[in-house]
């Protein structure tokens, strides 16, 4: 198993600069990952926000080793082809050390979605996810693109330069017990299971070793929990990623940090 941390960009940490320092101080303490938030806005207390990408750019420069990447991006509310340029640009910057995490997004969390127009219908919502991921995966290949969709459209278009290693981790976001973002995972690189049990997580577990040919090899099941949770029990019902949380509310960097200096639970 390998452990990272997963951090909230609001209020305290709502500073680029801050983002980056915490990142080399958990590449330093052994940490193998480290992932951002994606939103434009959260909903009350939180007040101040940044913008991931900017600060995933600060870390990937100030970083040597560590794995990153949004956690997750709602990809229904983005341009799929800025989205492609940008992971990218870091995967690049970093040098192969981007996990694109995906997600369809949850109106909940700010009503980012109806605050600014976007598409608030979730089974449209869906739709657009999957035009959105299929059209960012062909163009971040850097072959030939020639997309005309319901929702979007990339005419005769070749994106370079490709990713640094040629592609870049695809890890999509799902919810148990619902089997469509389970089945949109398994053809991609791993899966991000949020809201889930350890005994939830043996049944996605043999759900996506079932639907996947090869099986779970090579394949990602990413969990979260809190900075005082025990990895293990997920770790032995198929877990192959830990991830440390924070509240969105009132996390300051100095809990942050002792949790980093900690080091992984290993």
């Amino acid at each position: 198993m390998r452990y990272g941390l997963t951090l909230p960009i609001f209020d305290a940490l709502a500073d680029p600069a801050l983002l980056a320092e915490l990142a080399s101080e958990a590449e330093a303490a052994g940490w193998d990952g480290l992932f951002l938030w994606d939103h434009v806005y959260y909903r009350r207390p939180a007040h101040a926000a940044t913008d991931p990408w900017i600060a995933l750019a600060a870390i990937a420069t100030s970083t040597a080793q560590i794995t990153i990447g949004p956690m997750v991006t709602p990809l229904a509310r983005r341009r799929p082809q800025i989205v492609a340029r940008e992971v990218v640009a870091l995967d690049r910057l970093s040098h192969g050390r981007v996990v694109f995490g995906v997600g369809l997004g949850l109106d909940a969390s700010g009503d980012e979605f109806v605050r600014f127009g976007e598409e608030t219908d979730v089974a449209v919502r869906a739709q657009m996810f999957d035009e959105a991921l299929g059209l960012v995966t062909a163009l971040m290949s850097g072959e030939a693109v020639d997309h005309r969709g319901p929702h979007f459209t990339a005419t005769d278009v070749r994106f370079l330069p490709a990713p640094f290693a040629g592609r870049v981790p695809i890890w999509v976001a799902a919810r148990w017990p619902n089997r469509r973002p389970l089945r949109r995972a398994a053809g991609h690189n791993g899966v991000f299971i949020i809201d889930i049990d350890v005994a939830q997580l043996r049944e996605a577990c043999a759900y996506l070793a079932m639907i996947r040919p090869e099986g779970l090899e090579g394949f990602e099941v990413v969990v979260q929990g809190a900075p005082d949770s025990d990895p293990r029990p997920w770790r032995d019902a198929g877990a192959t990623w830990w991830l440390t949380t924070f509240s969105a509310f009132g996390t300051d960097p100095a809990s942050v940090r002792r949790v980093i200096g900690a080091g992984p639970p290993r």
